[in-house]
């Protein structure tokens, strides 16, 4: 019997566009979109960003020097979350019903920026009784102290938990640690699968 629902959040509940995010970039520094991705992926900056080894303000002070941005904070923080579109995947009427009979915990790579925002902009997010942030917890899927972490928050055995990724090996690992998991394609199909696993809403 599943007690506890992990869902994963960037292109589960909240979908992003990465192009989105050099284009809003661009026109702030001398440099186009194409050479904005270029300098950002060979910083190799995002990664230690998002296992909560650099400060937020480190990160886009190190950031606008690399693109020669120029802009505050504040503008930063804007222009890097641009990635995140308006509608969620997961009708949120879903999520609070699941949200009832479930304990419900987010699982996902991020940080501290972006996650600041989604939790201002989103409600669906306040259906969920914990978090469970690559930040936070200082690894990324899928190592496994990130799953080791959720399922100690889950307070339940593994196999009594569900989670669902859009990435195939972050639902690998997840199986690896017992888990239930299912790779994401859409809402129709979790609402399935997650039927087919005796949850119900």
């Amino acid at each position: 019997m599943i007690r506890t629902i992990f869902f994963d959040l960037g292109q589960v509940l909240v979908p992003f566009d990465l192009e989105r995010g050099y284009r809003a970039l661009a026109p702030h520094c001398p440099h186009p979109p194409e050479e904005v991705r270029a300098r950002i992926a060979s910083a190799g900056l995002v990664r230690p960003f998002e296992e909560g080894r650099i400060a937020p303000e480190e990160f886009v002070r190190q950031l606008s020097r690399l693109l020669d941005l120029k802009v505050t904070y504040e503008q930063f923080c804007e222009l890097w979350s641009s990635i995140f579109l308006p509608e969620t995947l997961v009708p949120e009427d879903m999520v609070e019903a699941l949200g009832r009979r479930y304990r419900l915990i987010l699982l996902s790579n991020t940080n501290a920026i972006h996650y600041s925002m989604l939790e201002r902009r989103y409600p669906i997010l306040r259906h969920f009784h914990d978090r469970v942030l690559s930040y936070e917890i200082g690894a990324l899927k899928p190592a496994d102290a990130i799953y080791q972490e959720a399922l100690r928050r889950a307070g339940c055995p593994a196999a009594e938990c569900f989670y669902t990724d859009d990435i195939p090996e972050y639902v690998e690992a997840a199986r690896r640690h017992g888990i239930v998991a299912v790779q994401f394609r859409n809402a129709e199909q979790l609402a399935r699968d997650l039927r087919a696993h005796g949850v119900a809403w």
